[in-house]
């Protein structure tokens, strides 16, 4: 399972003190079901604890997901600041997600590359 962050997510991670320890717990998590809601378009919203903060009172992450394949991590905020998303900003990460999920391995490395993309490393 590869997963990954943009760019925009990966600065708003790095701010909130969101560790990439907590990203894969999260993959392993969603892997496993448990999800906090199931949005459509293979995007799933996901709580996640941010550091001394745990899950209650921690973030919302909105997740491009494909079983077992790839977990994109495009957007996040913090449960006080915003209560939810707005239908079309959730239309336009749908339409994200689509894009992200069908990039090929070759098309990953190359986002990568040029920081578009930033892999959680599996390994810890």
């Amino acid at each position: 399972m590869r997963i990954f962050k943009n760019k925009a997510f990966n600065k708003w991670a790095a701010k909130e003190g969101l560790t990439d320890e907590a990203l894969r717990a999260a993959v392993v998590e969603i892997n496993s079901g448990l999800i906090d809601a199931d949005l459509g378009g293979h995007m799933i919203k996901k709580r996640v604890a941010l550091v001394g903060r745990g899950k209650s009172s921690g973030a919302r992450t909105l997740v491009a997901y494909r079983v077992e394949d790839k977990a994109f991590f495009v957007y996040g905020f913090a449960k006080n600041a915003k209560s939810n998303i707005r239908s079309d900003e959730l239309k336009g990460l749908k339409l994200l997600a689509t894009q992200l999920l069908g990039y090929s391995d070759k098309e990953l490395k190359k986002a990568v590359e040029k920081n578009v993309l930033f892999e959680v490393n599996n390994d810890g």
